[in-house]
């Protein structure tokens, strides 16, 4: 009798929180080509409603360009639509990565220069 196939693990997910003009994306897992759009669909559609979109990068574990240019992009849609884009808890991994491509100092980044969510 043949053994069930193991249950696999997304490469990326995310949870939403809302409250009051804020908005809370925890992304877990991989942030790379192929599950890059997932993470788009979903911040962009707050874009429009949403003063202030907070990524939670706490749980991510590695992110690739294809990644990167994700978050550049929502970034760029977010500021164009007076919408706020901050970054919270970024991994060693995730900042050496927008250091290296000179993004880091682009991003307001929480819980840095006691900038805080409220």
């Amino acid at each position: 009798m043949p053994e069930p196939a193991p249950a696999t693990t997304p490469l990326f997910s995310l949870d939403i929180e809302r409250s009051d003009g804020l908005a809370v994306i925890r992304c877990h897992g991989k942030l790379v080509a192929g599950v890059n759009d997932v993470l788009y669909t979903h911040a962009s559609q707050l874009i429009p409603d949403t003063e202030r979109i907070v990524l939670d990068l706490s749980d991510l574990t590695h992110m690739d360009s294809m990644g990167l240019g994700t978050v550049v992009r929502l970034y760029v849609s977010s500021k164009s639509a007076g919408t706020r884009l901050e970054l919270v808890n970024l991994g060693p991994g995730i900042r050496q990565l927008l250091g290296m491509t000179h993004l880091l100092s682009a991003f307001t980044i929480i819980g840095e220069n006691n900038i805080v969510i409220h």
